[in-house]
């Protein structure tokens, strides 16, 4: 949820409520080709490094209008068509960076940051993050050992160990996943939770659960579904 582009929401304030569904779905296309036609003047990228990296800007370009656009302009009639139509954009833009993930896997099994570098490891992560269980778990294994070489941010696998948790209808561990609840961001639930603030800075998260909920208690009303949200739908 890191790195919102406050321009979006000023771009999205001036919508009026009959227009605001398809003003979000313009915003969204546009987005998308800005990112797209930015990396063609760029040329092809030098090296796997650089491709990934482009790859993160595709996987957050979508991601930046949704969690900053205010779901609350739109009818409520009208949110569940709108969530249909944002949810098409961005698997097509995840089946999109997955493939091409996934074609570059080197033989270590990931994207090692003292090889590739933070921003590229980075951006490796958030693909795997954004799509089905069955991608992010067979990741999971392989990032746990490598966060205690220094390759993989405690918080990464413990992102990564949350949504394969909640997907499997099981607590999440560490308090990192959120879903829109009526209107609201509000948490999963957490397994032990007394103990989740330990947990948590144990895999290296500053602060308390408190504070980290707040962020998300600050954004504007997301898309009312009291459920779960389908796979390649998290907004991190």
């Amino acid at each position: 949820m890191l790195g919102l582009i406050a321009s979006i929401v000023l771009a999205s304030s001036g919508a009026s409520a009959p227009d605001a569904g398809q003003s979000l779905l313009v915003l969204l296309d546009q987005a998308i080709a800005s990112e797209r036609s930015r990396q063609l003047a760029l040329g092809p990228p030098k090296d796997v490094s650089e491709r990934l990296v482009r790859l993160g800007a595709l996987d957050q370009a979508p991601r930046r209008v949704v969690t900053t656009f205010d779901f609350s302009k739109i009818p409520e009639a009208e949110r569940a068509a709108v969530r249909a139509a944002v949810g098409q954009r961005i698997a097509a833009v995840d089946a999109e960076t997955q493939a091409a993930l996934l074609a570059l896997v080197p033989k270590e099994g990931w994207f090692l940051k003292s090889r590739y570098g933070e921003q590229a490891a980075q951006a490796a992560f958030l693909i795997v993050q954004h799509g089905p269980e069955g991608l992010v778990a067979r990741f999971l294994p392989i990032l746990e050992p490598l966060v205690a070489a220094g390759e993989v941010p405690g918080t990464d696998y413990a992102m990564m160990f949350d949504k394969v948790a909640i997907l499997r209808n099981l607590p999440q561990r560490y308090g990192t996943q959120f879903r829109c609840d009526f209107g609201k961001w509000r948490p999963y639930p957490v397994e032990d939770p007394a103990r989740l603030d330990e947990r948590r800075a144990a895999v290296g998260y500053p602060g308390t659960f408190a504070t980290y909920r707040t962020v998300f208690e600050k954004m504007p009303p997301c898309a009312q579904t009291p459920r779960p949200p389908p796979p390649g739908m998290t907004f991190d």
